[in-house]
């Protein structure tokens, strides 16, 4: 299977010799275009290190948060049943197909990156599903019943995206490793979860807890 040509463009213009290929994700039947692990196993040029840390190709990797996320709405799938979804910073599509998979009326994929929404239509055309895809979160009306987060807290400037989720949804289903036991009156933690980066990168042990938050709006 050749991988989404474009994607593959982009991949190679950061790293030379990166290829992209069909991972299925550990403790899930998800599969998505991924960057090679073999890819990670040699040391970066500083033009490659420059050109990674101005252009992140978030959307290559499934990060630990999302992979959680994914895997709860799997094995709890009546938090999106018959739902309409938003997945905010949606990345690689991961949480956004789980959530499709699991019965969700309508999953819209959300992401700044036009590399990361081209992912997602190829990952969701991957797992056999239909998503729809959104640039802007701010442009999208107040009509949906849940907003799925993974790996947006990365920064605790980001907190009061905390309250934007819920401007656009009755609830939000938050997944982060990076920012913790942030307090706000409207979120509960709901569970504490292990998973790695895919392809995996080794990150410190305390990246591999993920918490998973639960949000509704008064």
């Amino acid at each position: 299977m050749n991988a989404p040509a474009q994607l593959q463009r982009a991949l190679a213009e950061l790293l030379g010799d990166a290829r992209l290929g069909v991972a299925t994700l550990p403790g899930s039947e998800l599969r998505l275009w991924l960057i090679d692990a073999a890819n990670m196993d040699r040391a970066f040029s500083p033009d490659e290190t420059r050109r990674i840390l101005e252009e992140p190709p978030y959307w290559c990797f499934c990060w630990a948060s999302g992979l959680v996320l994914a895997r709860w709405l799997a094995e709890h799938p009546h938090w999106v049943r018959g739902k309409r979804v938003l997945d905010f910073g949606a990345g690689s599509g991961v949480a956004a197909i789980a959530a499709a998979r699991a019965g969700a009326l309508e999953v819209m994929a959300c992401d700044l990156d036009p590399l990361a929404l081209l992912a997602c239509q190829a990952n969701a055309a991957l797992n056999g599903v239909e998503l729809s895809y959104s640039a802007d979160f701010f442009q999208e009306t107040d009509r949906f019943d849940l907003i799925i987060v993974a790996d947006a807290l990365y920064d605790r400037a980001n907190l009061p995206l905390l309250d934007q989720f819920l401007s656009r949804g009755r609830e939000a289903l938050v997944a982060d490793s990076r920012v913790r036991d942030f307090r706000h009156p409207l979120y509960q933690r709901l569970a504490l979860l292990d998973a790695c980066t895919w392809p995996d990168l080794a990150e410190p042990a305390e990246f591999r807890q993920v918490s998973l938050y639960h949000a509704q709006r008064s």
